[in-house]
């Protein structure tokens, strides 16, 4: 999604350079934190940290003069005051996009460099965080993640927030029809030419092949590569069906509801035909 929006903003004859996207910080990016309030944060509690992340959000919003994409893992949570981490009025839209979790078991234990029962127990865990250790000083803030099916439920249902619900599966299945519902709601250039060129130079080969020329600085030292396959249903031949039952098991409800199961609770390899949500 990153270089579809580098590749369409930039009237380039070759794809962007996977190293200068240059889309917008992650917004657990802790220098982003520390650049914006203009102080250091070392000796501030993780909570202390979120009590100022929406004011951060609040003044960049305030000073941009474009729209600016910022990548989020964290679930949509609230404070301990009951306010949003993200606020609505610094935010013009969220574009979420969920993938069904048999194959994220898959793509999130090469990522970590976990095994894949280690991450489906990660899944399943509603107090999961990334960058949790307080000892040290991690270029990312805490993020919660909450479980898998909590973090759909948490972004699917803010409704104070202007937002497209997009599944991974459809923008390999129809990925001219949803990059283009993409890049209206993020006012991005949208004719049918712009989308089908821009999708053409963020392809998972010319991505792995960059990738392997110059790596990506964004890859975890855990991992052998970022841009792994690219493909759905990977589920089929790598999970266990023990390991298939307790993901199903764990988030039928999300699962259900965004098409990845059939009516009698089986996962389906293409999930069930249905339009982007707002």
């Amino acid at each position: 999604m990153r270089s579809f929006i580098a590749n369409i903003t930039h009237d380039n004859e070759t794809e962007v350079d996977i190293n200068e996207f240059n889309t917008g910080s992650i917004s657990s990016s802790r220098g982003w934190i520390e650049e914006v309030l203009g102080f250091d944060i070392g000796a501030l509690s993780q909570d202390e940290i979120d009590r100022l992340r929406p004011e951060v959000y609040r003044r960049t919003a305030q000073q941009a003069t474009e729209y600016e994409y910022h990548k989020i893992h964290d679930a949509y949570t609230f404070l301990a005051d009951g306010s949003a981490l993200i606020p609505a009025d610094a935010t013009a839209g969220v574009l979420y996009i969920l993938r069904n979790p048999l194959d994220v078991a898959i793509s999130f234990a090469h990522h970590s460099n976990k095994s894949i029962d280690q991450v489906i127990e990660h899944m399943a865990n509603p107090e999961f965080v990334f960058a949790k250790n307080i000892k040290q000083q991690n270029k990312q803030l805490r993020q919660r993640l909450l479980s898998w099916s909590m973090h759909v439920n948490s972004w699917v249902n803010a409704t104070e927030l202007n937002r497209l619900i997009v599944r991974y599966e459809d923008m390999k299945l129809l990925p001219q029809q949803t990059f283009t519902k993409v890049a209206s709601f993020l006012k991005l250039p949208g004719d049918s030419a712009q989308v089908e060129q821009a999708l053409s130079k963020c392809h998972i080969d010319k991505l792995q092949q960059q990738e392997k020329e110059k790596g990506f600085n964004e890859k975890s030292a855990k991992a052998e590569s970022f841009f792994r396959k690219g493909i759905i249903g990977d589920w089929q031949q790598t999970l266990s069906k023990k390991q298939i039952e307790t993901i199903v098991c764990h988030h039928s409800d999300m699962m259900q509801q965004f098409g990845y199961l059939d009516k009698s609770g089986q996962p389906l390899v293409e999930p069930i035909a249905m339009s982007s949500t707002t």
